[in-house]
C-alpha cells in the first residue's frame, strides 16, 4: 500500500508580490529556501519517503531538492506535476487582471473558469493530476511524495475523491511549503483514497513563516 504526501514548493518573489505563476518557471527566494528547509525537516520526521517525484518547474525541484537530501533519495521529475496553466495571465496580480478583464475575471472568481488561450480548465488540471498519482503510486511501496503547486494539488486530490473540480470547492490550496496526505482506501471502498490530512505544516507561527524568521 502507497501512502502520498503532496507538497507545495516554497515562496517566490511571485508568491510575495501576489502574480499569479502558472506555468512560468521563477525560482525560490530567500524566504521560499528558508521554507523548504524547514519544512523538509518536519515532513521527514513524520513521514519516511521511498520516493519523491517533483514537477519539472524549479521552484518545486529545488523545494524537493532539500527532502531528497535528507532522505538521500534523488528526486525524480513528472511534467504532469505542473501548476495549472493561465495563458496570458501569468505574471499578472489580480488586481491587473481584475481591471483589464473585468468580464472574465468574473468568471474565474465565480466558476474557476479562465478563458484565455493556453489556459487549462479545473478538470484538465484535476485530470492530469490524479492520473499521475495513481500511476505513480501503482509503481511505488511505501511513501510516495509529490511536489507540486497549490492549485494543482487542490485541483488533484477533487479529482481523487471523485468530485468535479470544477464546481468542487471542498478542498482549498496549501500554504507555501506546506503538504497533504493521502492514504489508499481499503477493500475497493469508494473513491479509493482519503484525505488523512490537508495544510500540514512546521509548527511555527503564521507571522514567523511567511516573513521567514529563524533562517
Amino acid at each position: 500500500m502507497t501512502d502520498v504526501v503532496l507538497w507545495r514548493h516554497g515562496r517566490t518573489e511571485y508568491n510575495a508580490a501576489r502574480r499569479l505563476q502558472g506555468q512560468i518557471d521563477i525560482p525560490l527566494d530567500e524566504v521560499g529556501r528558508w521554507q523548504g528547509t524547514t519544512a523538509a525537516a518536519a515532513l521527514f520526521a513524520r513521514h519516511t519517503p521511498v520516493r519523491i517525484v517533483s514537477s519539472d518547474l524549479v521552484r518545486a525541484f529545488d523545494t524537493a531538492r532539500y527532502l531528497g537530501e535528507l532522505a538521500g533519495i534523488e528526486v525524480e521529475k513528472d511534467v504532469r506535476l505542473r501548476e495549472r496553466a493561465f495563458g496570458d495571465w501569468e505574471g499578472l496580480t489580480a488586481e491587473q487582471i481584475h481591471a483589464d478583464y473585468p468580464a472574465e475575471a468574473a468568471r474565474w472568481s465565480s466558476a474557476n473558469a479562465v478563458e484565455r488561450p493556453g489556459a487549462e480548465s479545473p478538470g484538465e488540471v484535476g485530470e492530469r493530476m490524479a492520473e499521475a498519482i495513481r500511476d505513480l503510486a501503482a509503481a511505488t511501496e511505501g511513501t510516495l511524495v509529490l511536489v507540486s503547486h497549490g492549485a494543482a494539488i487542490a485541483l488533484g486530490i477533487s479529482a481523487l475523491l471523485g468530485q468535479d473540480p470544477a464546481s468542487w470547492r471542498g478542498v482549498a490550496g496549501v500554504d507555501s511549503a506546506h503538504w497533504s496526505h493521502l492514504a489508499p482506501t481499503r477493500g475497493g471502498a469508494s473513491p479509493g483514497w482519503r484525505l488523512q490530512g490537508h495544510n500540514v505544516g512546521p509548527s511555527v507561527s503564521t507571522a514567523d513563516w511567511f516573513a521567514g524568521r529563524g533562517r
